[in-house]
């Protein structure tokens, strides 16, 4: 199993399969666009136009379970991302990331890479490097800058 077999509708409600992804090393992010981490996107798409070229892809799957703070419709999301952060990585319509709603996706990746909270997703903004073979090589806390998983991203480049 990899991520190659899950699918999630595209911020403008098309169905994507993630097999689209293959053989690119992927940061898969929940997001949300009035959270303390939101700054983070800044990273994330400075990273995606640095990498993309040689194999990487950032995905973001905005969520609304963490204290409400992704209320917005998936227009406001795409609108709000690409005018204060300039993202044009790829981005999911809403999901849930916990509990018995969570998207197949995420139920996936939380048993791939358990974290200190078990299988569930502490906050926004947790992350998930996935290889170029669609393994979950790392998961990382909210708290960790996207820049600072760099290292990981390019090692795993070298790899591809």
């Amino acid at each position: 199993m990899s991520v190659y077999q899950f699918s999630a509708k595209t911020i403008d409600g098309q169905e994507m399969s993630l097999a689209e992804f293959k053989g690119r090393v992927l940061l898969i992010v929940n997001t949300a666009s009035k959270c303390g981490f939101t700054p983070q996107y800044k990273e994330l798409q400075e990273l995606y136009e640095k990498y993309r070229d040689e194999g990487f892809t950032v995905l973001g799957f905005p969520c609304n379970q963490f204290m409400n703070q992704e209320p917005g419709s998936h227009d406001e999301i795409r609108s709000f991302c690409q005018s204060q952060y300039g993202v044009s990585f790829p981005m999911f319509q809403k999901v849930e990331v916990n509990g018995k709603q969570r998207h197949p996706l995420f139920r996936y990746l939380t048993k791939q890479s358990k974290g200190l909270w078990g299988g569930a997703i502490k906050w926004n903004f947790t992350k998930f490097l996935v290889d170029a073979t669609g393994h979950v090589y790392k998961r990382y806390a909210p708290i960790v800058k996207p820049l600072d998983i760099e290292k990981d991203i390019r090692a795993l480049l070298a790899k591809t």
